[in-house]
């Protein structure tokens, strides 16, 4: 039994000093695993963009004050219909609106409508387009007809990719309504509702 232990502590031994020199060193280098590290891609907020280009028609409601040698003030209504062309910041268009005045003009007259034909141009903010219009118009009285100027400013917002909403401030200029030596000045605000074609 005693040569068994024997035998077996040298095969232990030998073993263990085989074993350690084995671990001992190696002329290959050591293999290490690493870790790929995988950085989180951010993407930035997409930005809105819209297209304002094309033709749109819509329904105004709005609010007319005429004064100067002729006034008055009350309710407006009407219809317009335009085209736009977006030229990537800037938007450039023309239309033409129609409203519907039935003014009371201090009892010398009363004013039945103001047509306009219009040039725009504004600058594209995405889903809001805020513009500068000026153009001409004809104010319709019970006295006659004038042809004027207006200037004025607008902001449109796209609800959706065809309808828009948006508000209007126009300020006219009418001399000598009808042959009458009556002056008339107008301002007019207008909330508009448009669909886009």
């Amino acid at each position: 039994m005693k040569k068994f232990h024997k035998i077996a502590a040298t095969a232990v031994l030998s073993s263990s000093v085989l074993g350690g020199a084995a671990f001992a060193g190696s002329l290959d280098e050591p293999i290490i695993d690493t870790v790929e590290v995988i950085e989180p891609v951010y993407s930035p907020a997409p930005v809105v963009t819209s297209d304002w280009t094309g033709a749109y028609g819509g329904l105004n409601l709005g609010y007319g004050d005429i004064d100067d040698d002729l006034s008055g003030d009350d309710t407006t209504y009407g219809l317009h219909l335009g085209y736009d062309y977006d030229f990537g910041r800037y938007v450039l268009g023309g239309e033409l609106e129609y409203d519907n005045a039935d003014i009371d003009l201090g009892g010398v007259a009363e004013a039945d409508s103001i047509t306009r034909l219009k040039l725009r141009g504004g600058y594209d903010f995405g889903k809001t387009l805020l513009y500068a219009t000026a153009g001409a118009a004809q104010l319709k009285t019970s006295i006659g007809d004038d042809t004027g100027a207006f200037i004025g400013v607008g902001v449109a917002y796209q609800v959706t990719e065809r309808f828009t909403v948006g508000g209007e401030l126009l300020e006219h200029r009418f001399e000598d309504v009808g042959g009458s030596g009556l002056d008339a000045d107008a301002t007019t605000f207008n909330l508009r509702g448009s669909f886009r074609f």
